[in-house]
Parts: C-alpha cells; sequence; structure tokens
C-alpha cells in the first residue's frame, strides 16, 4: 500500500481543499474537513491526513454518540493521547471547532428576519444550544417577522423547564411584539417533545388566541440539532392563530 502523508500527495481530484473549492464544504465528510486543518497524516502509522482524521473520529466515537459532541468539549491533552496528533494538530483541530461554535452563536442583528425554524434556531443557539441546564426563550418580533429582542425567560434544571404563560407574555407585551415564538433546550441533544412540552405549548397557543399575539412555534434545540413542533404536531390546527 503506498502511503501518503500530506494532502499534496493525493490526486488532485481526491484532495479535500480542491473537492472544497469546486463542490463546496457542505459536500465534504467530517474527515475531510478535518483533514484540511491538520494537512498533514502520521508517516509512523502510513495514514494519509484524510486517514488520520478518520482515525480521530473513530476514537472519539463512544457507542452511539456523534464524535463531535466529545469533540467539542476536548482539550489539548485529550487530543495528543492519540498516535499521530501533537500540540500543533490538536490546536489546529480546536481552533476549527471553536471557530465553527463562534459563527453559529454569533448573535443576530435586531434587523434579522426570522421566516424559518432555521432561522429562529440560529438566533437562539447563543442562548440554549449548548447549556447544560434548561432553559426557555422567546424571540419577540414584529408584525413583518423582524426580529426585536431575545429573551431568556427562565433557567431551569437539567430534566425541567420552569416557563408559565403569564411570565413569557409578560416580556412579550414589554417588547411591544406582535408575534412570538419560543423556544427551549434539552441538554441530552435528544429534541424530540415531551409530554410536558407539548401541554405547555397547547397552554401558550391557548394564551395567544385571547392575548392576541400570534405563537408563530415552539423550537427544540440541542447539541447542533433542533426541531419545530410546529412541523412535527397538529397543535396549530387545533388552535388557529390570529392574524
Amino acid at each position: 500500500m503506498s502511503y501518503s502523508p500530506r494532502i499534496q500527495d493525493i490526486p488532485a481530484s481526491e484532495r479535500p481543499r480542491e473537492r472544497l473549492v469546486e463542490i463546496g464544504a457542505q459536500y465534504l465528510s467530517n474527515a475531510e474537513l478535518i483533514a484540511i486543518l491538520i494537512g498533514t497524516g502520521d508517516r509512523h502509522q502510513g495514514l494519509s491526513a484524510v486517514g488520520l482524521a478518520q482515525h480521530i473520529l473513530q476514537t472519539f466515537s463512544h457507542g452511539k454518540r456523534d464524535p463531535f459532541d466529545i469533540l467539542r468539549n476536548t482539550n489539548p491533552q485529550e487530543l495528543t493521547h492519540i498516535k499521530g496528533v501533537g500540540l500543533a494538530k490538536a490546536a489546529q483541530i480546536l481552533a476549527g471547532i471553536e471557530l465553527g461554535k463562534r459563527v453559529f452563536q454569533a448573535k443576530p442583528s435586531e434587523k434579522t428576519i426570522i421566516d424559518s425554524p432555521e432561522a429562529a434556531a440560529i438566533a437562539l443557539s447563543n442562548d440554549l444550544m449548548w447549556q447544560d441546564q434548561e432553559r426557555f426563550a422567546v424571540l419577540c418580533l414584529d408584525i413583518k417577522n423582524k426580529l426585536i429582542a431575545t429573551k431568556v425567560i427562565t433557567i431551569g434544571l437539567a430534566t425541567e423547564t420552569l416557563a408559565h404563560p403569564r411570565e413569557i407574555f409578560r416580556e412579550v407585551i414589554k417588547q411591544g411584539a406582535a408575534r412570538l415564538i419560543i423556544a427551549h433546550n434539552h441538554p441530552s441533544g435528544n429534541v424530540e417533545p415531551s409530554n410536558a412540552d407539548l401541554q405547555l405549548t397547547s397552554r401558550l397557543l391557548q394564551s395567544a388566541q385571547i392575548i392576541g399575539i400570534p405563537l408563530l412555534d415552539h423550537i427544540i434545540l440541542g447539541h447542533d440539532n433542533f426541531s419545530s413542533l410546529r412541523q412535527t404536531c397538529d397543535l396549530w390546527d387545533e388552535y388557529p392563530q390570529p392574524e
């Protein structure tokens, strides 16, 4: 088996960097993206940069967990325990992970239009996505879905969200919002709604009908993932919202 320790030694059509330029970063595998960061493989193991990247990901694959769940919170010492990863490569990997976090967590401008669950999740990620405790937040929007404010209403226990319609709508009215989106995080990373989540959503939809401020969605976030209750349940059909 031939050894290709450097990305430059891989055929041009297979090089991650060239593939990124040609087809876009979103189409590269996790191993290819890490290979671009580290640049070279490990001569002693006969691994190319992509091969070493695959070895790193396999090392951090514990059971069914996504290796990025672990990599996100790792440190240089843990990475350098992997054969072929020195301090330089560890620093490059961690810098890439941190940059990705900062880009995803960047607070949106108050001129941001929230016109999809994806846009709502991005607007909320800084406050909710990677928190160890459950947090309940609200996006306050104007009549054209322009973001007015993002407010964390409550911070609860790791397995419990504490929120009351009174507290939520008090903040919405205080901000002068015409619409709202609610959200909370699941520290476990499982973004499936619980029965309590559905019951709270039902109560808030009924409250929104009475107050006259429509609730557009309930987003659950966790570990780089999210779900939209409006897209996955029929509560909005059961409790139509005011225009």
